[in-house]
């Protein structure tokens, strides 16, 4: 089986995950805007950001920012969260958090890296400028397999199905990373199972000699 090769508009998707769709957002991927609060949270010390989202990932990711930035914003388009009750407590406790309800991100401001962003009332339509230097994307977790679908075999969530090892269903084909983890999704344990892809291919290769 033969499968089909990315278009460069899903190898973007692929690297960057669940994103806003705004005008200039791959442009600004670090600088200012990023999907992961462990590996960028540090370079915000002492600055103003947002955290995008309503779901555990966001308040998840918010608290652990909080580490860093003076002020920690959560934007939400409703005007309630999606997150577990003890998340939402956490957060809701953490004198770093503010909330922004009813509302979401239409636009960056800035050139060369993020100052601020525009943001829309989700119910007046009312547009307001927010002054940050850092935002973070953190809308729920999707991997990007959806090129694979009919292909490859997968999880009802959209992860792949690996194993043994990282071998998928079809021969020849590895996963590794966050297209089949669920569970980590760090870039140290997505490494890790990359070295075992390669090493699982290598072998792969040198039976078919």
């Amino acid at each position: 089986m033969r499968l089909s090769p990315p278009t460069r508009a899903e190898l973007l998707s692929l690297l960057l995950g669940v994103m806003l769709d705004l005008d200039r957002e791959t442009d600004l991927i670090g600088h200012g805007v990023s999907t992961c609060a462990t590996c960028d949270g540090f370079f915000f010390r002492d600055q103003e950001i947002i955290v995008v989202g309503g779901g555990d990932s966001a308040l998840e990711e918010a608290s652990f920012l909080t580490k860093f930035a003076s002020r920690v914003t959560i934007v939400h388009r409703r005007d309630e969260l999606r997150a577990s009750q003890i998340m939402q407590d956490r957060a809701k406790a953490n004198p770093k958090i503010e909330f922004k309800w009813n509302s979401q991100v239409v636009q960056y401001l800035g050139d060369t890296k993020l100052a601020g962003v525009k943001l829309e009332d989700t119910l007046t339509g009312e547009i307001t400028e927010m002054a940050v230097s850092g935002l973070f994307i953190a809308i729920g977790h999707r991997p990007n397999t959806s090129l694979y679908k009919g292909q490859l075999d997968m999880e009802d969530n959209g992860y792949l199905i690996a194993g043994p090892g990282t071998n998928t269903n079809v021969e020849g084909v590895f996963a590794a990373g966050d297209v089949a983890d669920h569970i980590y999704r760090q870039a140290i344990t997505a490494a890790g199972s990359g070295c075992q892809a390669a090493l699982d291919a290598e072998r792969w290769l040198e039976a078919q000699e």
